[in-house]
């Protein structure tokens, strides 16, 4: 039980070796400068490709709490590449993350992705394997002299709010029970079963009686 007011703290251990026991953490501003070196020490060895990594679809957050935000996900699904043309080992080697375990829920969530993917492949700057001999889809030299490191992510999601501008409240509106409704729904919800059975045995019953 914990001790109350200002009295006298009860068995106090204060002869232990506590020094040995605190966690120091001076090494921190030396991991900090080594982690941005190894950044700096990345972004050189994947040049001119992105620093933050390949392409990733625009997902929404699960749970009816999260489900209005979304984010950045981990891979296209194969539904999705396929609607772009893209084939899934292709995609790997041109920056788009896939992911096979993924499946599409929605139309929306797919068309979303897949205009993504579209606008990505009419931005991109593919470098040829061999400078002397480019292949069919690689980019014009033209192209590849205006081609720069990209430092952020890449196509960031942005998350666009509608705000819904001020008007006066309709007399429909004012009259509306929304508790009401609610609990009708949920009434209608929870005995639409046994009200279907009824009917039915209702009408066999009619039935019964004309014959």
């Amino acid at each position: 039980m914990a001790p109350s007011r200002n009295g006298m703290l009860l068995n106090p251990h204060f002869h232990k070796d506590w020094q040995k026991r605190v966690r120091t953490w001076f090494n921190q501003p030396a991991r900090k400068i080594r982690r941005r070196k190894a950044r700096q020490a990345k972004a050189r060895r994947i040049a001119p490709r992105p620093v933050a990594g390949p392409l990733r679809p625009q997902v929404r957050c699960p749970t009816i709490r999260y489900h209005t935000k979304a984010r950045a996900g981990r891979g296209f699904t194969l539904e999705e590449l396929k609607a772009a043309g893209i084939h899934k080992k292709t995609a790997r080697t041109i920056g788009i993350a896939v992911d096979p375990r993924r499946r599409n829920r929605s139309t929306e969530s797919l068309q979303a992705n897949v205009q993504r993917l579209k606008e990505y492949r009419s931005k991109l700057i593919l470098f040829p394997r061999k400078a002397s001999a480019p292949k069919k889809g690689d980019s014009t030299e033209e192209e590849l002299k205006m081609a720069t490191q990209l430092s952020g992510s890449v196509m960031p999601i942005k998350l666009v709010h509608k705000s819904e501008r001020a008007r006066v409240i309709s007399e429909d509106e004012k009259n509306f029970k929304a508790f009401a409704s609610l609990r009708m729904a949920r009434a209608n919800a929870r005995l639409f079963g046994i009200r279907a059975k009824r009917a039915k045995e209702a009408a066999e019953q009619d039935v019964e009686k004309k014959k």
